[in-house]
């Protein structure tokens, strides 16, 4: 058990040295907030399909054991952050982003979940995903219609059509990325798509469709504390092997 423990406790140590270095090389003047999703969270959007992340298995031994490990190395960082019960980390995010705007103030949202594309028909916002090449780290809502020819504003209509596998949304069968861009054209929305381009097979599942879309809008108005973003810049976090160390795990 203690070297388990010693494990999930080094994996945070490491976890926080990877943060360091994305933080140091992409964010050093940001202050840094991390959004931890709550156990229960998933179960309001389950409760609207219970498909919902159905698929996804169970955590591995000793993952979220080692959650509160984490959470101790982010105290040590001075990194802030919250794990808000029956909320996922998607929606605080969105409702901290909507905040963090209010104030005048720049957002990158580190991540590889497109479902944050939403938020970026504001163009101070930025989805910064560090497994992409240097050049394309840094997504806005005009890489988002270049790639994909929707609008941010239309992201959710657009996945409600598609599928997304990652939350076990299934979409309409038959439309494909290009399909859904065409129905969406003139910035269009489901209820807009002319009934003559869908097919009789798609148009019985529009009910499915815009229930989807309704799941996969994040909610931008969760009730999190008033003061969790300090509005100060992050100061540079320790290094991995000064938190192994401050962890007693030498």
């Amino acid at each position: 058990m203690a070297s388990r423990s010693w494990k999930a406790r080094a994996a945070g140590a490491w976890s926080s040295g990877w943060a360091r270095k994305a933080h140091l090389a992409h964010a050093p003047e940001y202050e840094i907030f991390v959004v931890f999703d709550a156990e229960n969270g998933s179960a309001t959007r389950a409760s609207e399909d219970n498909a919902y992340k159905a698929h996804r298995p169970a955590p591995e031994p000793g993952l979220i054991a080692s959650l509160a490990d984490i959470k101790q190395v982010l105290d040590l960082a001075s990194v802030r952050w919250i794990e808000q019960d029956s909320c996922e980390a998607d929606d605080v995010i969105a409702t901290l982003t909507a905040s963090a705007r209010a104030q005048d103030r720049d957002v990158d949202i580190m991540s590889v979940d497109k479902d944050f594309y939403q938020l970026l028909a504001d163009p101070r916002v930025r989805v910064l995903n560090t497994m992409l090449a240097e050049s394309r780290r840094h997504i806005d809502g005009a890489a988002v219609h270049a790639r994909f020819s929707v609008t941010p504003d239309q992201w959710p209509d657009y996945r409600a059509l598609i599928g997304d596998e990652s939350d076990n949304i299934a979409g309409i069968r038959g439309i494909g990325p290009k399909t859904a861009a065409r129905l969406l054209a003139d910035n269009r929305r489901l209820e807009n798509i002319p009934h003559q381009q869908l097919r009789p097979t798609w148009r019985a599942q529009c009910d499915d469709a815009v229930r989807w879309r309704e799941m996969i809008r994040l909610d931008r108005k969760i009730d999190v504390p008033e003061d969790l973003l300090t509005g100060q810049p992050t100061v540079a976090m320790p290094r991995a092997a000064e938190l192994i160390e401050a962890l007693d795990l030498w």
